[in-house]
């Protein structure tokens, strides 16, 4: 059985098997980067992060027990459903087109872990920086963290097995016409599934392209979640703050 919408990250990001592949992300490291982020960026207690493209919300849920009103917001009505039970009076989540403003406006807006670049059309990411820059509040912070997507590229693994939960994940991965594609298939319940991840391979040269057409302005530029200085052949992430 082949899988195919007109958006990729509609179909695969709402499935159950999405969440399988990816259940060893670091939730320490991720934990350790929110609270460097808001310390570097001086978001007082009790300030408000619109957590953009959330997930089912491990960043979102940790902003707030740190003490952030948190609204986090996705596409993915599945994992938005998963998200809601564990809203507060300071902590709510909502299905939401990323292209879009949202009705409220922040002291920060967080877009992480290489949640941008899935659109076919450029102008949808140009849209998505102009919503952001509008989510923002007078002395509001924008974050974009995306993959070094040079330093992905020098070492992309073209093919590998992931074996998870018993189900063999056969992975392919390369480049094509700009964007850095992975071939996903493998057989759960005797079904065979075939999904495929597209994310534009943009360069910080192109997001300050992208930042220069939405009128925001980039202020820092970091290398990973430890905030050091980004190095474009051997950082692995791509951490820009700008409002």
């Amino acid at each position: 059985m082949t899988n195919n919408t007109t958006t990729w990250f509609s179909s695969w990001f709402d499935t159950p098997y999405y969440h399988i592949l990816y259940k060893e992300r670091d939730d320490t490291e991720a934990q350790a980067f929110m609270e460097t982020l808001t310390d570097y960026l001086n978001i007082p207690e009790g300030g408000t992060i619109l957590d953009l493209a959330c997930g089912k919300g491990r960043h979102a849920l940790y902003l707030n027990k740190i003490g952030y009103d948190v609204t986090g917001v996705d596409l993915s009505e599945n994992s938005i459903n998963f998200a809601k039970q564990f809203e507060n009076h300071r902590l709510k989540f909502d299905v939401h087109n990323m292209c879009k403003p949202y009705h409220k406006q922040f002291d920060a807006v967080f877009n992480l872990f290489t949640s941008f670049g899935y659109f076919e059309d450029d102008a949808d990411n140009l849209k998505t920086i102009k919503a952001i820059k509008a989510e923002l509040n007078e002395f509001g912070f924008g974050v974009i963290d995306f993959m070094n997507s040079e330093f992905v590229i020098d070492n992309l693994v073209p093919e590998e097995i992931k074996t998870v939960d018993g189900i063999d994940f056969h992975l392919k991965r390369f480049v094509e016409d700009g964007y850095i594609i992975k071939d996903i298939t493998f057989t759960a319940n005797d079904k065979l599934y075939n999904f495929q991840e597209r994310v534009r391979g943009f360069t910080l040269a192109e997001f300050e392209v992208l930042f220069e057409q939405a009128g925001v302005y980039l202020l820092e530029v970091f290398g990973d979640y430890k905030l050091k200085k980004f190095s474009a052949k051997t950082s692995e992430r791509l951490v820009m703050i700008f409002k």
